[in-house]
């Protein structure tokens, strides 16, 4: 089934209607997940709001805009088209059908895989919730509940699967992601960037910038997966995630745009007077935002996911356009290491080396928004550039996290990295001004002086649509 069914009381396309007691549990778990929505969701009341619902899992046309209550907006379990013909494009596997049910040997990795990305979807919507209260334009706080709705709705992705094919303790891993809050102390999200703060739009845009575009890869992995279900989830995912990378990019874009103009008219850097971000701040938010996204990516080589790759569970970016035998035997791979102390690189066995090639996959894409955000500043006639700070900075997971090193890669001792840090990562002062400059805007048309209008609206729309109707 293509078309998602709106006549049930949990939208679908995987004719849940066939499997009753599947369906009454998943029926039992939606209060649950309105409950944490309502708690844990987003904070400013509204009446409505500019909303695109699927439609469709296919090509053109997938989803139509209308005005939609959140509370009542339709989450829902949607899933690519099935191949009947699908096979496995990689691994000890490669070449057999592709599964349509876990088997039994692989059925632990893949509930933990499937149970690390659901975790993260409701994680960003906790991070996210109060920032209704400083929107810098109703478009803006349109986009950013776009954005809640369907990470919500990739939620429910997950827990369809754990629900689906794996039995009891899917039930209780389904009904654990709605334990776990960002930022607890008592019962965090998994993933360390999912329990950073998100308080201010500048955050925000980098955020669905930078760890959205993690989110991206990490999607783009799983839908090589020989287990079909879980492919054909990412699949979709994947489509409504562009919606997120395209709000943080084109909000980095529009900050920067701002800041360039405020530097023209007043012929200084100095702007954080004239009620714009200076691009240092700029800067500090892309290193901080980065790095620690580059943490995302696991360690530089992994025995857990060469295994991952060797089973069949989660296969390279583009698979199938690589050019090897997409066994990987006996190929090898440079990854970063330390190396006597010293920044360096060193030869592994590809397989186990899968992490790193990711993870450059993904710093080529970020360079793409670097390579944007100079050229707005070119086009004003700034000789400053942006730019993505060093591998080895800031990180806290992988072959640097011993070791401190400055945005261009140089080591630096414990203490000149405390002296220094200030320099390169938003400081308190940094975040409070940041902060004081998000006052809302929610006047038709109208938007925050830190922060230029966008080119285009939604779905055709102009600026000043009426994208959000406040309670």
């Amino acid at each position: 089934m293509t078309t998602p069914d709106y006549a049930e009381k949990i939208p679908n396309n995987v004719s849940l209607n066939e499997d009753r007691r599947l369906q009454r549990a998943l029926e039992s778990w939606q209060p649950n997940f309105l409950s944490w929505w309502e708690s844990m969701g987003p904070t400013l009341p509204t009446q409505d709001v500019y909303l695109r619902t699927a439609i469709d899992v296919r090509g053109e046309g997938w989803a139509q805009f209308g005005h939609v209550p959140m509370r009542d907006y339709r989450w829902g379990i949607f899933l690519a088209d099935r191949n009947p013909e699908r096979r496995i494009a990689f691994g000890q596997h490669k070449g057999e059908p592709a599964w349509q049910k876990v088997p039994g040997e692989y059925r632990a990795e893949l509930q933990r895989l499937i149970v690390i990305q659901g975790d993260t979807e409701p994680a960003s919507v906790e991070q996210q919730r109060n920032l209704g209260a400083t929107a810098p334009s109703l478009y803006d706080l349109r986009n950013l509940f776009q954005v809640n709705v369907e990470e919500g709705r990739h939620l429910w992705a997950m827990v369809y699967l754990l629900h689906a094919y794996f039995g009891r303790e899917g039930r209780e891993e389904a009904e654990e992601l709605l334990h776990r809050n960002s930022g607890s102390q008592d019962s965090p999200r998994i993933l360390g960037a999912f329990n950073e703060e998100t308080p201010d739009w500048l955050s925000f845009y980098m955020f669905t910038y930078f760890t959205d575009r993690d989110g991206k890869y990490q999607l783009g992995t799983l839908k090589e997966s020989a287990f079909d279900p879980l492919s054909r989830t990412c699949e979709f995912m994947l489509k409504e995630e562009a919606h997120h990378m395209m709000v943080g990019t084109t909000g980095v874009d529009r900050v920067v745009e701002r800041t360039a103009q405020v530097m023209a008219e007043n012929d200084t850097d100095d702007i954080a007077a004239h009620g714009a971000i200076p691009l240092p701040v700029i800067q500090k938010y892309i290193n901080f935002h980065y790095s620690v996204s580059l943490d995302l990516f696991g360690g530089e080589t992994s025995t857990n996911v060469a295994n991952y790759y060797t089973a069949g569970l989660k296969g390279r970016w583009l698979e199938e356009r690589r050019k090897d035998d997409h066994l990987l035997d006996s190929d090898s791979i440079m990854v970063d290491a330390l190396t006597d102390g010293q920044i360096a690189q060193t030869e592994v066995a590809a397989l186990v080396g899968l992490n790193t090639d990711l993870r450059r996959e993904y710093i080529a894409d970020c360079a793409g928004g670097i390579k944007r955000w100079n050229r707005i500043l070119d086009e004003a006639g700034l000789p400053q550039r942006l730019y993505l700070p060093h591998i080895a900075f800031n990180r806290k997971v992988g072959a640097f996290a011993s070791i401190e090193a400055s945005p261009t890669g140089d080591r630096l001792s414990a203490g000149e990295w405390e002296a220094r840090k200030g320099q390169w990562l938003p400081t308190d002062t940094d975040k409070t001004f940041v902060r004081s400059l998000m006052q809302p805007v929610y006047q038709r048309g109208k938007i925050a002086a830190w922060v230029a209008p966008p080119r285009n609206g939604i779905n055709g729309q102009p600026f000043d649509y009426d994208y959000v109707h406040l309670a």
